[in-house]
This record gives C-alpha cells, sequence and structure tokens, in this order.
C-alpha cells in the first residue's frame, strides 16, 4: 500500500488561534476535524503544496512558515505521511473555499474537538511551545522560586522541575509552590516516583529513562488529558516511548554539556536521523539555545531544551 503524502498546516492569527476545518461526511474519517492541507503531488516540494492548498481550500498566500512536525499513520484502509507546517503569517481572509465548516480555536481547546487518530500528535505540537525551561539543580528553594516567577515573566509556558538531589519531602513542597505560580501562565512537568502523580493534578510527569524503560509495556499512568513526557538517548527510548503514549519527549545530549560532561553527545545528523519516523515532538537537549531552533525544526524537533540557556539570572 503506498503512503500518501499529505501537507498540513497549523495557522496561526495574530491572538494565536489555530485554524481547523470539518471533513466533509463522505471524506475518508469524514465528520471529524482536520488541520487544513492536501495532497503532495509527485515532484512537488511540500512548501509548495502547501501554499497551494491552502489557496485552493482557503483563499489565503502563506507568507511564513516552518516545519513543525512529520507524522507516520496507518490506518486499516490507508497509510499516510502527514507533513505539517506552523503558518505563522499569512494574506486574505480565510474561508470555507470548498465548502468546509471552519472555526478558530485557542490552542487549549483543541483537545475539545474529535481529530482522525493521525491528528494526535499534531494537537500536541499545536499546543506546546519551542522552549522547554528545565531548573537547575544546585539551587535552594527560594532561588529556585524567584528564578521560576523571572522565567514565568520572560514567557517560559513549558517548565521542568528537575532538583535531584533534593530530599522528597522538600521537593513535593517546592512543587507545590511552583505549581501555584505556573497555574494559568504555564505547564508545569514534575519528575519523581509515580505513587506522588494523585497529589499534584494539575501536573504533568517527565519519566527518567529508567522509569520508561520500566513501565513502558504498561501504558500511560493517567488519561491523555494530563501532559506525560519522557527523556531518551537512543531509537530504543524513542520506540519505547511510543508504545508508552507520552505525549512528547527530550532528546539529549545533542552536543557536550556541562551538566553531563561524560555522556557521549549525539551530534545534530544524528539526532535528525533519531526523530525520522518518530511521531511525537521532541525537544533536542543538551548544548543547545534559542540560537539553534531554526536547526532545531529542519531536524524534525518541536523545539530546544535547556537548563543553563534558559534560566534566567536573579
Amino acid at each position: 500500500m503506498k503512503r500518501v503524502h499529505v501537507a498540513a498546516a497549523v495557522i496561526r492569527d495574530a491572538n494565536q488561534q489555530v485554524l481547523i476545518a470539518r471533513r466533509g461526511n463522505d471524506q475518508h474519517q469524514g465528520g471529524l476535524w482536520e488541520f487544513p492541507g492536501g495532497k503532495v503531488e509527485p515532484g512537488e516540494a511540500v512548501e509548495a503544496a502547501l501554499a497551494r492548498e491552502l489557496d485552493e481550500e482557503l483563499g489565503i498566500r502563506v507568507t511564513s512558515a516552518r516545519p513543525l512536525i512529520q507524522v507516520h499513520h496507518d490506518y486499516p484502509d490507508k497509510q499516510v505521511l502527514l507533513d505539517v507546517w506552523e503558518v505563522s503569517a499569512f494574506s486574505g481572509e480565510p474561508h470555507g473555499a470548498e465548502g468546509q465548516p471552519l472555526a478558530w480555536v485557542s490552542a487549549r481547546q483543541l483537545g475539545d474537538y474529535e481529530f482522525p487518530a493521525a491528528n494526535q500528535p499534531i494537537v500536541s505540537a499545536a499546543r506546546l511551545p519551542d522552549r522547554y525551561l528545565i531548573t537547575p539543580d544546585d539551587l535552594e528553594p527560594g532561588e529556585l522560586l524567584r528564578g521560576v516567577r523571572a522565567a514565568l515573566a520572560n514567557g517560559a509556558r513549558l517548565i521542568q522541575l528537575r532538583a535531584p538531589a533534593m530530599f522528597d519531602a522538600q521537593y513535593r513542597d517546592l512543587a507545590t509552590d511552583i505549581q501555584g505560580l505556573c497555574a494559568g501562565k504555564a505547564q508545569l512537568m514534575l519528575k519523581g516516583p509515580l505513587e506522588w502523580l494523585g497529589d499534584f493534578p494539575a501536573a504533568g510527569w517527565h519519566l527518567t529513562r529508567e522509569q520508561l524503560r520500566k513501565y513502558a509495556a504498561k501504558g500511560r499512568p493517567f488519561p491523555a488529558e494530563r501532559w506525560l513526557a519522557a527523556s531518551c538517548h537512543d531509537a530504543e527510548e524513542l520506540a519505547l516511548a511510543e508504545q508508552m503514549g507520552v505525549d512528547f519527549i527530550t532528546l539529549s545530549p545533542v552536543q557536550a554539556t556541562l551538566t553531563h560532561p561524560d555522556a557521549v553527545p549525539l551530534g545534530w545528523d544524528a539526532a535528525s536521523e533519531l526523530l525520522k519516523g518518530f511521531n511525537r515532538p521532541a525537544y533536542l537537549l543538551g548544548g543547545v539555545s534559542a540560537d539553534d531552533l531554526p536547526r532545531a525544526w529542519q531536524s524534525g524537533a518541536q523545539g530546544v531544551a535547556g537548563i543553563r540557556a534558559f534560566w534566567p539570572l536573579v
């Protein structure tokens, strides 16, 4: 069965709302919502296909776009490759040129709409930022609180509380305080024993590689409404992350780091190769900064994660 190559778009307006369209009842996966786009013709560049399809479907002209995520998905009757780009600027007023209903929704509201199974990783990618802040592990609780407060003021939207040297009780108290700071502003990801899950219902959970290897076969430890992430370092762990149904991962180390000086860097080419065929958003971690975002996007990543690169000086 030949895999159908589709160019699709996460289109954002000036208010960061996302445009979705409802499929006709007579189409494959009819009646469900989708991200606009269409088939890539043989020999056609993906970016050209996307521009053509959005002009035909919506009557808009793309002026700024970048790669977001690629998703391979096998339905019982069809195999697809969704080549998804984020469109941040366009001219014209979008309308359903083919009679399809449209809706502008916030990224948070995307979870309220029913999409085809192949679109679920795109929903995650559309909701996630391009930067993932990980807290330094050598700071006192007061310093961490001040730093998180400053990071939130600077626009941080995804924060992992990482403090491996901290006593459990101290970490849990700090997590409670930081969860309060993040409420309504950013998604907090915690680390620790899964027995703690019920104590922090608003937080997502970031699994260590050891937890991933231990629990992957059991599937997700909580419903899809809650963010689940994992630390990955090789192809085997990427496969386990997909098996477990995580929402996103970090892949590291891309380059040498001060945090893990003994770890052998993957390098950009190997990281890009590992992400081919991986159907989840991925943040590249290790020796990277915001300056590396364009390279990360071209490598198939959601963005970059960092400790020192994103930690505010307070």
